[in-house]
């Protein structure tokens, strides 16, 4: 496993995006009511970076990413992934974009070629591509003799690396993980996380929420989110140093003191 120290493209970038940042806000917010769930927040992520998006339950982590992935309109502020408006660009934001959740990533009743074959349909790629990216993403996972088999028979570690091969298939600018790891064992979250390495060193930018806080170490810079706001954004070793902590998890805990709105 590598440290946070991974490398991170510089932010110039020749498709036309004028930043270079994959990812950019400025003073964003989402109200529901009277209640504000995201608050003015601020901040930019590189290409082929490795950005840690963290905070308690009830943070508004969720509502942040859902809006940045052009599923939910901002009340106000400025934001733009991989170069395209979220306001007003939210379908090119889509295709120019992978996700992975825990929760739903896969189709269960579907092989492993199959939900392959399936997603690269879906993000448009043609038929000739799909075959070819089909058989590299088997023979680099080492799954060819599990292929045929249905997704919900697998190993969660396996179903788990499946995903995130689903989720980059289509080579995104962007793959945003929301908390990808939850229930899986330490040798397969490693395992994962070798995965993310690979990605960013081919300059897909990771956009990664998880409760586990050692996830967090591995991170080129992290966000830490109380009630709506980033209250702390460094890497995580002068996130430790400037809170005086042993590990992340003493670092989210006295941040997490702090939160006014607690959600089970």
């Amino acid at each position: 496993m590598k440290s946070s120290d991974n490398h991170i493209t510089s932010s110039s970038d020749s498709t036309g995006n004028p930043s270079g940042f994959m990812i950019e806000t400025g003073n964003l917010t989402k109200k529901f009511g009277d209640f504000t769930a995201v608050d003015h927040i601020s901040f930019q992520v590189s290409k082929g970076e490795i950005f840690g998006f963290l905070g308690a339950n009830g943070a508004g982590k969720t509502t942040a990413m859902r809006m940045l992935c052009g599923l939910l309109s901002p009340t106000s502020g400025k934001g733009r992934v991989a170069g395209f408006d979220i306001y007003k660009e939210q379908d090119n934001i889509k295709r120019n974009i992978g996700y992975m959740s825990q929760r739903f990533s896969l189709y269960e009743d579907l092989t492993v070629k199959e939900n392959m074959r399936l997603f690269g349909g879906i993000y448009g790629m043609d038929n000739k591509d799909i075959k070819t990216k089909t058989a590299d993403s088997l023979q680099e996972l080492g799954l060819g003799s599990e292929q045929n088999l249905l997704v919900k028979y697998l190993p969660s570690g396996i179903k788990q690396k499946v995903a995130f091969a689903v989720s980059v298939f289509h080579s995104p600018k962007i793959v945003f993980l929301d908390e990808p790891t939850g229930g899986v064992d330490p040798i397969a979250r490693r395992k994962f996380w070798e995965m993310i390495y690979r990605a960013s060193e081919q300059g897909i930018t990771i956009f990664v929420t998880t409760h586990y806080m050692d996830e967090a170490e591995y991170c080129n810079r992290v966000s830490m989110m109380v009630d709506g706001r980033i209250d702390a954004l460094d890497s995580p070793v002068n996130l430790r140093t400037q809170f005086n902590a042993r590990n992340m998890d003493e670092v989210f805990r006295s941040l997490a003191r702090k939160a006014k709105r607690i959600f089970p």
